[in-house]
């Protein structure tokens, strides 16, 4: 998450524009969007999506969940369902065996 920060800072930056200014924005003051930039406090999506909008980007742009598609959590996932219908004598979809 250190890159989210470093990068809201960059970009913000490169449109020339302050923290005073991305606090008013977001309604917060001018401490509370510093600790975003610091990650003094946990980037949510509500913040992210904040961010993005005033700085008229994605949220991908600032920061990417990628590293988390990494983990086989979805096939870990699939395989424990398809257990669980073995062990349940659900009748598994063709296209699911």
């Amino acid at each position: 998450m250190k890159i989210c920060g470093q990068n809201i800072r960059k970009i913000r930056r490169d449109r020339d524009l302050t923290q005073e200014y991305m606090a008013f924005e977001m309604g917060i003051s001018q401490k509370a969007y510093s600790d975003i930039e610091n990650l003094k406090v946990k980037i949510n999506l509500e913040i992210l999506t904040k961010v993005s909008g005033i700085l008229d980007i994605k949220p991908s742009d600032i920061c990417s969940i990628s590293h988390k598609c990494g983990t086989n959590d979805y096939e870990d996932k699939y395989n424990e369902l398809r257990e669980y219908m073995k062990q349940n004598n659900i009748a598994l979809p063709p296209d699911f065996q």
